[in-house]
């Protein structure tokens, strides 16, 4: 069977309107300004407005992507939609997007990765086209993460907001530069108690005694997860360079899962990437989970810094543990 390469030929995006800030927050929990953006780098977060759900976030994300791609919704072969905070825990959102965008009867799947899951989704979508199975895949990271969130825990409420990003595969032309190099996807699920949602799942259905206990809400160990956060991304990162004879000065952006200011540093560090190579977007949107990397990406396209011809580096890590680089050329 031939193998084919896939690259990206549209993306978008979508943060809500509304915002809640530093200052927001500090009428809600005990906190401050200063203290939120020397630890993390946030100033506001974008927050959906009540009863708009993932899907229509990514509905959004996706008619950009489209846009930039020069496509019909009708030309999609499949889709693929990230994200950790579902429409309904069934049918999957992936298909409630394909009925909102006018999508044919392509396949349809979600993936579960929480905040690596735009960089597996894109992972599966390559696999396809690379195979000759399809030809036009539509990614889509998105989540509305507040209602998710303990709004009395400093520690969770300051990092997150809501968003959605959406890219668009196609097979790569003969003799054409851009394409995807290759990716690299772990998970060590030992880790899996650092960040979790405890109930609400088949392990513990939600009771009114587990909702009074907040267990429906973002458990978070914070200095546990920065340690491996960082390593685990750069070392995603140093795999991708290592499988495709790149070196670090050879990649011309890192686009790294906007968690926090410090994480950022620290994988650039690592990685011996100087800061005016790695898109930071956390400041005005924090951090959104599945749709970080591809709206940090599809900002940094439309406002120029990122062209035709460079290499990319896209990097990501979520709960579970989950973790993974792509390495592409845009």
């Amino acid at each position: 069977m031939p193998e084919f390469q896939s690259r990206i030929i549209g993306t978008g995006h979508y943060l809500p309107e509304r915002r809640l800030s530093n200052q927001d927050l500090e009428k809600m929990v005990e906190t401050n300004d200063q203290w939120i953006r020397e630890r993390t780098g946030i100033r506001w977060r974008h927050i959906a407005e009540d009863g708009v759900a993932t899907s229509d976030l990514s509905v959004i994300a996706a008619q950009n992507a489209l846009d930039a791609a020069g496509m019909k919704a009708s030309e999609i072969d499949m889709i693929i939609v990230a994200t950790t905070t579902a429409d309904h825990q069934l049918p999957s959102t992936s298909c409630l997007l394909q009925k909102k965008i006018g999508a044919p009867e392509c396949m349809a799947m979600d993936v579960a990765a929480v905040c690596s899951g735009f960089i597996y989704g894109l992972s599966v979508g390559d696999q396809y086209i690379r195979t000759g199975t399809y030809k036009r895949v539509l990614v889509v990271g998105a989540e509305v993460l507040h209602p998710f969130i303990d709004f009395t825990d400093r520690e969770t409420c300051i990092l997150f907001g809501d968003g959605a990003g959406a890219a668009i595969l196609a097979p790569a032309e003969p003799g054409e530069e851009s394409r995807i190099y290759s990716s690299h996807l772990h998970a060590d699920g030992k880790l899996a108690d650092l960040l979790v949602v405890p109930a609400g799942g088949s392990a513990k259905p939600l009771t009114h005694e587990l909702l009074d206990q907040r267990q429906h809400l973002v458990k978070m160990k914070g200095r546990e997860i920065f340690k491996h956060a960082v390593r685990m991304m750069a070392q995603s990162c140093q795999e991708a360079l290592v499988k495709n004879g790149l070196t670090i000065d050879q990649v011309d952006w890192v686009i790294p899962h906007q968690a926090n200011m410090r994480i950022i540093e620290a994988v650039a560090k690592q990685l011996g990437a100087p800061m005016n190579k790695v898109t930071v977007e956390l400041e005005d949107m924090g951090n959104t989970s599945a749709a970080t990397v591809i709206v940090a990406l599809d900002r940094a396209i439309r406002d120029g810094r990122i062209q035709r011809g460079q290499n990319l580096l896209l990097t990501a890590f979520g709960a579970g543990i989950t973790y993974g680089a792509v390495l592409l050329r845009y």
